[in-house]
């Protein structure tokens, strides 16, 4: 709660028109009135009197509110209240609105058979306002009687047509005074250059403010260091912007973050160039051409670089990098990544930040790297909050605690309905003492099967398969991401298997296990397609030790099974299919010590390839299709060649 009757309106008003009167470029044509205050440094008038007062609060029927009574006794009106109220109402002029505008029948028009008390009586403002705007740019300013504190102020509401956004809400007449203050320091910020250099008392304060805040971030205040900004922000003081939409970034937050103008600055394009080309990246529908409005200012070689870094953020190619021990760092993570552990490459960069230097003075943290298709994956709003508390760039501050690992041990968490429930089905291969580069070799038909960059799923099923040219109804290749599954362990996983057929089935394990041992499994316990299903087997050596399969509400089973995944213990009664998918995978998690990185499946990119069929081929007189591709390539009259399927 503000003490508005405490305010110092004097020293504020005075401030304000010195401010503006500084403001204006020698020569310019203005009105008399302007140039009356201009010369006397007073945009307001002489006070009013109690009695002044007195009679406008009989003449309205109420006793006006107390920001704006205290106000009246300093200055009965004032000009340019921000840069679209030229004059604001004294106790003259102040009147109610009752609608000279029809702006209620207009707001009323909008309103569905649905809106609530609270929209209705929004609308009807403009019925029971107190307008304050005399002279103004289309701008309403109104006091609401109804919209009350327990100080007795009133709120202020404004609104302009070419706003397109609907009105304002003042907590009270001080706070409407305050944020106009604010927009005419906001619309002068930037003079032309006609205009004088626009500095005074409280653009000095501000723009210290901002030095400080910036030094509070590197020390890891980035909450103290963030309002402070964001009050400068509201003021225009240049700086502000680039280093608060640094804090935003890393806090998740993408939209409107441009940096301003910092990505575009040689110094800073390294590493605020890319997040802004990945963020236009990730809106595919976007026209590449408006990229340039947020190039403002760049030569043509940082446009070519932009639009170069977009391809590379497109295609997947763009790597971050950085000086330093940190930048050894950032490689030793991204190796982490890559394989799937993404806590620890988190906490590699974590341990490294306090190394970290940045590229100049209005460089807050290391931000390139979540551009990088293996990296990016890596921030959560958790560990965004983390990094920024984390002193670094020469600064010393308390460390902050560490953020929660996003990965849980173990195999359970598949059986956790994912975020749409689309993951009902899946399969994975788990192979002992195999490095992940050598699966393909295992699981894959032929030598030449190799890993591609890492990708997302969703990424890996929509690239064109143009070396792929024969499809057959028969064949079941699946799409697997590779990575470590904990200590002595490595995985193949798909999560978007084709339908399961336990009749042509052919479990991969005996060709993964050659020479060690291999884990399959494959579960729809949850499918949304047919009847529930479950299969394991583990072989050694290349040979199949023990497997199992459900399916149809029967198991059948080879080998000596051990006693802890004897399904006999789980298929009894599958009214509960998750809790009984469960309860397998955490046995299979006590059996081999094996897990599966969840963020890196989920959210983050892996290495894949597509493996040999799981299906056996047909016998005589089964039936199938296939669909063979023939690409061509068409030489058009320009030369362009074209490929048709």
């Amino acid at each position: 709660m503000t003490d508005t009757m405490a305010f110092d309106w004097r020293s504020f008003l005075l401030r304000w028109s010195g401010e503006w009167a500084d403001s204006l470029p020698d020569g310019e044509g203005r009105s008399e009135d302007d140039e009356a205050a201009r010369q006397s440094r007073w945009l307001g008038f002489p006070p009013a009197s109690e009695e002044r007062i007195a009679a406008m609060e009989e003449r309205l029927g109420r006793r006006i509110p107390p920001s704006y009574r205290e106000f009246l006794k300093v200055s009965d009106g004032w000009r340019h209240a921000g840069g679209f109220v030229w004059l604001l109402a004294g106790t003259g002029d102040a009147h109610w609105h009752n609608n000279e505008s029809g702006l209620a029948d207009m707001f009323e028009e909008y309103l569905d058979e649905d809106a609530g008390a609270e929209e209705r009586r929004e609308s009807d403002i403009w019925r029971r306002g107190l307008q304050l705007d005399v002279e103004s740019d289309i701008t309403h300013v109104l006091l609401d009687p109804e919209d009350v504190d327990e100080d007795g102020e009133w709120a202020v509401y404004t609104w302009a047509s070419w706003r397109a956004a609907p009105p304002e809400r003042h907590p009270h007449f001080l706070a409407f005074m305050r944020d106009m203050h604010r927009e005419f320091h906001s619309l002068r910020a930037r003079p032309n250059d006609e205009e004088p250099v626009f500095a005074n008392d409280t653009t000095r304060k501000l723009d210290a403010q901002v030095e400080e805040a910036r030094l509070e971030a590197l020390r890891g205040g980035w909450e103290r260091a963030g309002a402070a900004l964001e009050e400068a922000k509201g003021y225009g003081r240049p700086r502000a912007v680039g280093l608060g939409d640094q804090i935003r970034r890393l806090l998740g937050q993408t939209s409107t973050v441009y940096f301003d103008g910092l990505a575009t600055d040689r110094q800073y394009a390294a590493e605020l160039l890319p997040p802004l080309v990945a963020e236009h990246a990730a809106h595919s529908y976007r026209d590449d051409s408006t990229l340039t409005l947020h190039l403002r200012g760049a030569d043509d070689d940082l446009v070519s670089l932009a639009y170069a870094t977009l391809d590379q953020v497109r295609n997947g190619t763009y790597r971050y990098t950085a000086a330093g021990p940190f930048g050894e760092a950032v490689e030793r993570a991204r190796e982490l990544a890559r394989w799937g552990d993404t806590d620890g490459a988190w906490r590699t960069l974590i341990n490294a930040l306090p190394l970290w230097e940045p590229l100049g003075p209005d460089h807050l943290a290391p931000l390139g790297w979540v551009a990088d298709p293996v990296l990016g994956p890596l921030l959560t709003p958790e560990r965004g909050r983390e990094l920024l508390s984390t002193p670094r760039g020469g600064q010393t501050g308390e460390a902050p605690g560490p953020a929660a690992g996003l990965d849980t041990s173990g195999l359970a968490w598949l059986a956790e309905p994912d975020p749409g429930n689309n993951r009902t089905s899946y399969r994975f291969v788990l192979v002992e003492g195999v490095e992940p580069e050598g699966l393909p070799g295992r699981l894959a038909d032929g030598d030449g099967t190799v890993l591609t960059e890492p990708m997302t799923f969703w990424e890996a099923r929509h690239r064109s398969p143009h070396d792929q040219r024969e499809f057959s109804s028969y064949d079941d290749r699946a799409l697997m991401a590779v990575g470590r599954a904990g200590t002595g362990w490595s995985f193949a996983f798909d999560g978007d298997p084709a339908p399961f057929d336990p009749r042509r089935f052919v479990s991969p394990a005996a060709a993964a296990g050659a020479g060690t041992r291999a884990v399959v499994v494959w579960s729809g316990l949850r499918t949304w397609h047919g009847e529930p299903f479950f299969h394991l087997s583990v072989a050694r050596d290349g040979v199949e030790e023990y497997a199992f399969t459900y399916a149809a509400g029967e198991v059948r089973s080879s080998g000596e099974i051990p006693q802890a995944l004897d399904p006999s213990g789980f298929f009894g009664d599958l009214e509960d299919s998750a809790e009984v998918e469960r309860s397998l995978l955490e046995a299979l998690t006590a059996e081999f010590g094996a897990h599966l990185p969840r963020h890196a499946i989920m959210n983050g990119r892996l290495h894949m390839f597509a493996t040999r069929s799981w299906t056996r081929p047909p016998r005589d007189g089964e039936t199938y299709a296939v669909i063979r591709m023939h690409w061509e390539t068409a030489h058009p009259a320009d030369g362009e060649q074209t490929e048709h399927r």
